[in-house]
């Protein structure tokens, strides 16, 4: 078995809950270590928590030197797991590149060229973060929403966290 094909991280660990209004739910995982080439030492992972798979996941840094893995709404809800249920986690390391959508594709032929070309620009981080902030809509109402005010942004040369 190759480097690659070792799991970063693969066992049975507790959901806490971070305190105050709209804390996190998350696996502390102090075996992964930070990665000091990378924006707040974040590591690329994918994997499974339970049966659930995900691939270009960020796990985040806690402060003290370790890291933890985020479990979203979505995911909790998948899984049917809250705080103070044990979850299975196995992770690898994930240095794919984000994949684009074929449908936000289309609507980027709807657009002139420049469009795309400033999407793709921006680094991966940038690119999965738009992407992300589309496909969690609720609905598809939103979805469209979200997606012309996406094509508004980069006609504008924006990040998705910068002002018009």
């Amino acid at each position: 078995m190759s480097n690659k094909d070792k799991p970063l991280f693969d066992k049975k660990v507790l959901l806490k809950k971070m305190s105050g209004k709209g804390g996190w739910t998350y696996a502390e995982l102090p075996e992964v270590k930070q990665d000091k080439s990378k924006p707040f030492g974040w590591v690329s992972v994918k994997g499974t928590i339970d049966d659930y798979a995900f691939k270009q996941f960020k796990l985040m840094p806690m402060g003290n030197g370790k890291l933890f893995f985020s479990v979203k709404a979505s995911i909790r809800k998948a899984i049917e797991k809250e705080e103070g249920d044990y979850v299975h986690i196995k992770l690898f390391s994930d240095d794919s590149k984000t994949k684009i959508p074929e449908e936000l594709i289309e609507c980027f032929e709807f657009e002139p060229k420049d469009v795309f070309a400033t999407f793709k620009s921006f680094g991966d981080g940038q690119q999965k973060a738009y992407i992300d902030w589309v496909y969690e809509s609720k609905s598809e109402e939103t979805k469209a929403r979200r997606i012309l005010k996406m094509m508004n942004k980069l006609k504008l040369g924006l990040k998705l966290h910068q002002k018009e």
